[in-house]
């Protein structure tokens, strides 16, 4: 059994989003849905602590709140008309700054809160109270840009975790393995020029942001080469989420080795995910949590550390992060997967996984792994 911490906080689920059916703003011809609001919705999040807790598993994580994020830990990330602005709007009600990213009274201090859980977790960790740990932040972070919000994400969360363990002269190499089904472009830009953060997204290419995400992009000046972009088509399946991390991911972290891996651990390359067309299920989860903590044995004690991001199914999101919490821990407690067989019956044929893998090792040849 590995000490795993888990970092949660019901406030987080207080935050909440605009009148939004889906991703498409309520008016005109777009009828309001019975739940309502944005597919980034409280429920997921809830009811993975739910199942972790009806299965035990809770009961063997090292459960813990934690304190906001300080105005000077985000503003390292974020400048201060930004976050004047967005304190400004939370105090008045709410708003929405950028894209898809509608905040209502008291969304400044839910999302600190959110930021503060993951960098509570990785300070933990750092500091050695934890083997490793897992963030369930909300709302999420890995789209934020420093001015500008974006995707349902207020503030960089995973950014201002690693800003705030380096200013405690720890970490001085940090790695961030990204596999949200969209794009990571907050995370991308913010250390897109710096080589002490190695940056490695795996994505549908082109389903959010349409525009980022592609393998060209590798950092600038001493940051070249210290951003690896994997852009998978749809449908592209469990074995091609494996052989991404497999053939991709681990030789980059070797190449790099890091003082701690942190991964943007979406669930919404699920196969039932109303947001993309991916077919993951809590099993690819699964043996890519077994992945990266093999990979983190080898190169920095075990350290890893989980944010949680997007995911947008509320059946399936607590099977896939329940999955990630037994393989973090250790535990013998197994939840299985309640949409598991159907995703299963639908992975791509063996010819079309064949056609992934090569355009995966393709990939990997571009980045010169």
């Amino acid at each position: 059994m590995r000490k795993t911490g888990f970092f949660w906080d019901e406030k987080c689920f207080w935050h909440s989003g605009g009148n939004y059916a889906l991703t498409a703003p309520v008016g005109g011809l777009v009828q309001p849905l019975a739940a309502g609001g944005l597919p980034e919705n409280p429920e997921t999040k809830r009811r993975l602590k739910n199942l972790l807790d009806v299965t035990g598993l809770a009961s063997e994580l090292d459960c813990l709140l934690a304190d906001p994020a300080s105005y000077e830990d985000l503003n390292r990330i974020h400048p201060a008309s930004y976050l004047a602005e967005f304190k400004r709007l939370s105090d008045a009600g709410g708003g929405e700054m950028g894209l898809r990213t509608p905040f209502g009274a008291g969304g400044y201090e839910l999302a600190a809160l959110s930021a503060g859980l993951v960098k509570a977790a990785l300070l933990s960790v750092l500091k050695g109270e934890h083997d490793n740990a897992y963030a369930l932040s909300r709302p999420p972070g890995h789209h934020c840009l420093p001015d500008w919000s974006n995707g349902f994400c207020l503030l960089a969360n995973i950014a201002i975790a690693i800003e705030a363990a380096k200013s405690e002269g720890l970490a001085p190499r940090v790695a961030v393995v990204d596999w949200d089904v969209h794009h990571g472009n907050g995370t991308e830009a913010i250390f897109y020029d710096r080589d002490d953060v190695l940056t490695i997204s795996i994505h549908q290419e082109r389903n959010y942001p349409p525009d980022t995400g592609a393998t060209a992009d590798k950092g600038r000046g001493s940051g070249l080469g210290f951003n690896l972009n994997i852009p998978l088509p749809p449908g592209a399946g469990h074995a091609a989420y494996v052989a991404s991390v497999e053939r991709i991911v681990l030789p980059a972290l070797r190449a790099y080795k890091p003082d701690v891996i942190i991964v943007a651990c979406g669930f919404d390359a699920s196969g039932v995910d109303p947001l993309s067309r991916m077919l993951c299920s809590a099993e690819t989860f699964r043996t890519m949590t077994g992945q990266i903590l093999a990979g983190a044995d080898e190169l920095c004690d075990g350290r890893v550390v989980m944010a949680h991001e997007g995911g947008y199914s509320e059946v399936h999101v607590p099977f896939c992060g329940h999955a990630v919490l037994q393989e973090m821990s250790g535990s013998e407690i197994d939840a299985g997967d309640a949409v598991g067989p159907r995703i299963a019956g639908q992975q791509p044929s063996a010819v079309m996984v064949q056609v992934y893998l090569d355009l995966i090792d393709a990939i990997a040849r571009d980045l010169n792994l």
